[in-house]
């Protein structure tokens, strides 16, 4: 066996949840390449399904599930539909988030407790669910996306702030009680990526002040995020674990706030 097979996720079945596009888009078409099944989850089965037909035009495995993660019932439906069908997931990744962005004095504390429930209390129900096949089968990899946000902050986004923080010392919790049962659960923090979402924010002089803060000065792109979830998730980062690995390049490294 040489490193390069223990990047293989051949036979694994995979779970990315805010899959139609972004980063979640990228996880998925490489975890499919590396040989799972992926489950490409959406608000709507329209909205999943490009990216499906992306990955299976390419002879890669997948296949679409939807719901709202602000609906617990809807959310625990589609799961039962999911694990009906494959039997099991092998890998979850944690990747719906929404954001707020509004200073503290802006955001009333539903709104507060609604994105909370979607950026953290959804991926804890998803938790809830494979988790127990995960135990009796002595395997599992629960990656979650947080944030830079994470272990820094700026003016504006609390909720945001917050939920990420949160999504993090769970990734820490859940590595303690599932690691004896061969578990690992991690988290990845994205810095300043050009997706779909931020595309307004990537250009211009605010986008270019952004990539001025960055030490390799520039923005990412979301392709390359998929590799540090490969890692965690392949049997290349089996001792790896209640770790977040920060990919923002070397924005969090550094002091220098403005160029």
């Amino acid at each position: 066996m040489t490193i390069l097979d223990l990047f293989q996720l051949d036979g694994r079945i995979a779970l990315v949840t805010g899959a139609a596009r972004g980063l979640g888009r990228e996880i998925a078409r490489a975890l499919a390449e590396a040989g799972a099944h992926v489950v490409l989850h959406g608000r709507t089965i329209a909205s999943a399904t490009p990216a499906v037909e992306a990955l299976r035009a390419d002879g890669l495995a997948a296949s679409a599930v939807a719901f709202d993660a602000n609906d617990a019932a809807a959310l625990e439906a589609a799961m039962d539909r999911v694990l009906d069908a494959h039997g099991r997931i092998d890998i979850l990744v944690n990747n719906v988030g929404e954001r707020d962005r509004r200073k503290a004095g802006q955001i009333t504390a539903d709104d507060f407790d609604r994105l909370v429930r979607v950026d953290l209390g959804a991926a804890y129900r998803l938790v809830r669910r494979v988790m127990p096949g995960m135990i009796e089968r002595g395997h599992g990899r629960i990656v979650s996306v947080t944030s830079i946000v994470d272990q820094l902050a700026t003016s504006g986004s609390p909720s945001y702030t917050a939920a990420k923080g949160g999504l993090a010392a769970l990734t820490r919790a859940l590595a303690a009680e599932l690691g004896p049962h061969g578990v690992t659960c991690n988290a990845v923090a994205p810095g300043f990526f050009a997706t779909e979402t931020n595309a307004a924010m990537a250009t211009g002089d605010a986008g270019a002040a952004r990539a001025r803060r960055v030490p390799l000065g520039r923005w990412g792109k979301p392709a390359e995020i998929a590799g540090a979830v490969l890692l965690m998730a392949s049997p290349a980062g089996a001792y790896i674990n209640g770790h977040t690995i920060v990919v923002d390049g070397g924005v969090s490294a550094t002091y220098e706030m403005y160029r």
